[in-house]
């Protein structure tokens, strides 16, 4: 078989419809207005007349971080769940139920509220508040 012998298949004439052949009468662009015109055309962001996302935006008061709060742990619930002597690690607080596993990639920071009498050896992946810190080295423990 030789180029020439090749036959290609014979395609369907399309068929047209109404003056120009483009799917018919308005061809898809519905009755009037602006965007049935030719050469109209619309800006892409115009909502019809509502202010659009970009004017909203700009009312907006307020900041809004791209960094997660860290999970709180008060001193109170260390004293209640924790044992004298204790190591205060991201595992640790996990296992005593103080902190959540999407609190861990957030961070975790102990805050003053209540007094501490058992000692405990915090890792230094854990934030402290200076009161907090403070009073676990009053109580005999250590912050590392």
């Amino acid at each position: 078989m030789q180029i020439h012998e090749l036959n290609t298949k014979k395609r369907k004439a399309k068929k047209t419809i109404g003056r120009g052949g483009k799917r018919g009468t308005y061809s898809g662009k519905g009755n009037k207005g602006q965007k049935a015109r030719s050469g109209g055309s619309m800006d892409p962001l115009f909502e019809g007349g509502r202010s659009s996302l970009v004017e909203r935006m700009k009312k907006l008061r307020g900041f809004k971080s791209t960094h997660a709060k860290k999970a709180i742990v008060k001193l109170e619930e260390l004293e209640s769940k924790m044992k004298d002597g204790d190591v205060i690690t991201f595992e640790s607080l996990l296992a005593a139920g103080l902190v959540d596993k999407t609190d861990v990639s957030k961070g975790v920071k102990i805050l003053s509220n209540g007094a501490v009498s058992k000692k405990f050896t915090v890792e230094k992946t854990i934030l402290l508040s200076k009161a907090a810190k403070d009073a676990i080295i009053k109580a005999g423990g250590e912050v590392k």
